[in-house]
């Protein structure tokens, strides 16, 4: 079987889970990767066969999406002549984790194409739901990549065909130690707000991690860094806990190392309010913007010793393998509906 896998490239997570995902499905299949998105700062261990502009959401410095630059990013022209030229005709199977090029272009081209991603779990029923609802925000999860079937990942396997959080074995290797700082990844934010906020706690050193930065730096009790992939994971597997969006992967990996966290979901990300809602389920506190009002809610984290246990087995190569004998047995049901029919 020839498989086509591709990644969402805005944010880290989907690239992260693919550093698991992608060998899993080499030891079963001959894999092509496909990348779409210009966001990302995950270092890949395996080649990247395509690669396009795709859709992507620009983070701002005040707490969501920078909507303008978003736009200006947006070529529909160029958009629509990467769906028309992707290669998915080339491929048995497209697995795609919320890529819209390689989703649509095998819809519109009748290639089988299944989801395999966080998102996809976000659609079920079964899922913790913030009290605001955004239809708009669900028919864009839903439609945004579709496919003939759909797989999720989540923090609980809330439903049939969700899955526990694949979690990277760098981080699952890692030794892990507790030193006196707190790790902060706050992509939506600007470093000066975070400061801003963050200088009003007491007796708390911080190391942030940030998007907007060229060159590292330290002021008083701050040490600001680029994001990179191995500083980043240093520093979360010795921090004393975890400040970050209410994404995916990196909340998954705070609770797989059992380190305190708190999550600030991104403004205008309906996808981040989901996450903070089945991260409050767990226990996990969620304030909604880092605002210096906030400050009682940061101070009784930083003071408080709760940590929320979550066992998160290594499943992936079981789950490869469900999806795969899953897709194969609904393809070979529909080969025998259309021959007796």
């Amino acid at each position: 079987m020839k498989i086509l896998y591709a990644i969402q490239g805005t944010g880290n997570g989907h690239l992260t889970r693919s550093i698991e995902i992608v060998p899993a499905l080499m030891n079963r299949a001959e894999v092509d990767v496909l990348i779409s998105g210009i966001q990302g700062d995950v270092e890949l261990p395996f080649p990247v066969k395509y690669r396009y502009k795709g859709l992507s959401f620009i983070f701002g410095k005040n707490g969501g999406i920078d909507y303008w630059k978003t736009i200006r990013k947006i070529n529909i022209f160029r958009l629509l002549k990467e769906i028309k030229t992707c290669p998915v005709k080339k491929y048995d199977l497209i697995i795609n984790d919320f890529e819209p090029i390689s989703a649509w272009a095998a819809k519109m081209q009748n290639v089988n194409c299944i989801s395999m991603s966080h998102q996809s779990a976000l659609l079920s029923p079964k899922v913790p739901m913030p009290v605001h609802r955004d239809a708009l925000s669900m028919l864009i999860l839903k439609y945004y990549a579709p496919s003939i079937q759909k797989f999720g990942f989540h923090f609980k396997a809330y439903d049939t065909g969700i899955f526990l959080p694949v979690i990277r074995q760098n981080i699952r290797m890692a030794k892990r130690k507790q030193k006196d700082f707190y790790t902060v990844y706050l992509p939506a934010y600007a470093d000066e707000k975070i400061i801003q906020v963050l200088s009003k706690i007491e007796n708390a050193e911080w190391q942030i991690f940030s998007k907007h930065l060229e060159q590292p730096y330290i002021y008083k009790n701050f040490s600001v860094k680029p994001i990179e992939t191995k500083s980043f994971e240093k520093s979360i597997t010795r921090c004393k806990g975890i400040l970050c969006g209410a994404g995916f992967e990196t909340p998954a990996e705070a609770l797989y190392l059992k380190k305190k966290l708190l999550v600030i979901p991104m403004k205008g990300q309906y996808e981040q309010h989901i996450n903070a809602a089945g991260l409050a389920d767990l226990g996990v506190p969620v304030i909604q913007k880092l605002e210096l009002n906030q400050i009682d809610s940061i101070q009784k984290w930083v003071d408080s010793d709760t940590v929320i246990h979550l066992s998160i087995p290594d499943k992936t190569q079981d789950i490869i393998d469900h999806v795969l004998s899953k897709y194969i047995v609904a393809l070979e049901y529909s080969n025998q509906w259309i021959r007796e029919f």
